[in-house]
């Protein structure tokens, strides 16, 4: 079953630690995905995506910038983040471990991500949508992003583990293009 991602309600973040002692947040804002959700039983779902490293958006130029550079993410050799899923397995009600591999400047390495599926609904137009959050974390030195400066206080400036936070927003497809097609000319 095809559903197709809502750009407007669907968020692709991040966060890290910054000088050990606080928070940065960022996300990214141009993405793509196919969901083939199952309503029913979720785990017969599948789910791939693909981001686009240089929508990075931390809400600091200057950093975003910088973040693009080979000391990061390298946009220019390597331009897309992508995930595939390959197996999901049940926690409890409504709650799901996704696994999949997670590809990032170039490196390819198995993920485990919590997922909370909010279940379907009808929009105001009539169409199924469907909603999940899906959250996990990852070592960012795995991936080859292994930038860092030293803290003359001792430590680092930038935290190895990264944490990752998607909130999905899908509406169903086949609905979609009925609709499209019905429409009049």
């Amino acid at each position: 079953m095809p559903w197709q991602l809502d750009d407007v309600h669907t968020h692709v973040g991040f966060s890290v630690k910054h000088m050990m002692v606080t928070t940065v947040r960022g996300q990214f804002k141009s993405y793509r995905g196919t969901l083939k959700l199952d309503p029913k039983d979720f785990t017969r779902s599948r789910f791939e995506g693909e981001i686009d490293v240089a929508s990075i958006d931390t809400g600091n130029q200057q950093r975003d910038d910088h973040l693009r550079t080979n000391d990061f993410f390298d946009a220019p050799t390597h331009p897309k983040i992508r995930f595939a899923s390959t197996r999901i397995e049940p926690k409890s009600e409504g709650e799901f471990v996704v696994h999949g591999e997670l590809t990032i400047r170039g490196v390819t390495r198995p993920v485990a991500l919590d997922v909370e599926f909010h279940g379907t609904s009808k929009n105001p137009y009539g169409k199924t949508v469907a909603g999940l959050s899906a959250r996990g974390t990852v070592n960012r030195k795995e991936f080859g992003v292994v930038y860092n400066a030293l803290l003359e206080t001792g430590g680092v400036a930038i935290g190895e583990k990264v944490k990752l936070e998607v909130d999905v927003e899908a509406a169903y497809a086949e609905e979609s293009v009925a609709t499209a097609a019905a429409a009049p000319a």
